[in-house]
């Protein structure tokens, strides 16, 4: 049910003027606006204006219940991680203000920067594109575990509990077996935090630079190459092979990180479509187009993952 069901629009007005002068006492509500959030949040814009004349906008998100069942202190968490990310010069939008009283809304709220950008799946420059991504991806990852992190869950080992039904059909039985063979696995690197959703659809662009990564509400502390293969096979998918090798080659040319490990952590990517990729609303061509690529990423982490032991 959406927070503003039974509300008037007036009142709705109303309630967002009270948000602001929480947010900044200062502050003048300007207007408001409706955005996308997808499954994962409901998201309004809001514009201020500052004394001084200048006008800013702002995002209101609150998190959906779905997220709010797995962790019910999202919206204070990634406020915290989010002032963290900005301590430590990340392209992370600024957080501006967290309420979990639920006093204004049905749901806690969290107040964060407008970035102005778009995401984008064609660039004319791809190599620039992807070394981008993987420079701000070897930052985030420069931000090594701490007592500053300890509210973010730690990583498990990538893959759960078998289901009882497995998906052949993306070679679910097969990454498995690898999983299970492999573990325990040596760690080679230290934990440091990770985003947890970080690909193309997170990552906001402006005028040809990487503006901001956005949703980081998956994140947590681990091994950074469980961020590195996620991004590889979204990135196999949006742009092809030589696209994700592109990527991987540039991270690993800006990090001392122990990359001996990867197969491990391609092959954990590779179980998160499983079981679900029929769901996610592609056409055929697409789903297609995505399942052969998933096979090739999978035979050449079992391949390598297999060599490696």
């Amino acid at each position: 049910m959406k927070v503003f069901a039974h509300m008037t629009s007036s009142q709705q007005v109303d309630v967002f003027h009270r948000l602001v002068r929480k947010i900044d006492p200062t502050f003048e509500l300007l207007k408001t606006w409706p955005l996308a959030g997808g499954v994962s949040a409901e998201i309004t814009g809001i514009e201020v204006r500052r004394p001084d004349g200048q006008v800013t906008k702002l995002l209101v998100r609150r998190h959906g219940e779905v997220d709010r069942a797995q962790n019910p202190n999202i919206a204070r968490d990634e406020f915290k991680l989010l002032r963290i990310a900005q301590a430590h010069g990340l392209a992370a939008p600024k957080a501006y203000y967290v309420n979990e009283s639920c006093d204004l809304f049905s749901t806690p709220v969290l107040v964060i920067e407008y970035v102005e950008g778009n995401t984008e799946f064609v660039s004319a420059d791809l190599g620039r594109y992807l070394g981008q991504m993987a420079a701000e991806l070897v930052r985030i990852h420069g931000v090594h575990d701490s007592p500053e992190l300890s509210f973010l869950p730690r990583q498990d080992k990538g893959f759960g509990e078998r289901p009882e039904t497995l998906d052949i059909s993306l070679s679910e039985d097969r990454i498995r077996e690898a999983l299970e063979s492999a573990w325990p696995l040596d760690r080679v690197n230290a934990p440091v935090l990770l985003h947890g959703d970080y690909w193309p659809g997170n990552i906001l662009w402006h005028e040809g630079k990487l503006a901001a990564v956005i949703d980081w509400e998956d994140a947590r502390v681990g091994d950074p190459l469980a961020d590195l293969a996620s991004c590889r096979l979204e990135l196999l998918w949006a742009f092809g092979e030589d696209a994700m090798n592109m990527f991987t080659t540039a991270y690993q040319s800006l990090t001392a990180i122990d990359v001996s490990n990867l197969p491990y952590w391609d092959l954990c990517a590779a179980l998160r479509p499983c079981g679900n990729l029929a769901s996610w609303g592609l056409d055929a061509e697409t789903e297609q187009r995505m399942r052969l690529r998933h096979t090739s990423f999978v035979d050449k982490a079992v391949e390598a993952l297999v060599d490696h032991s």
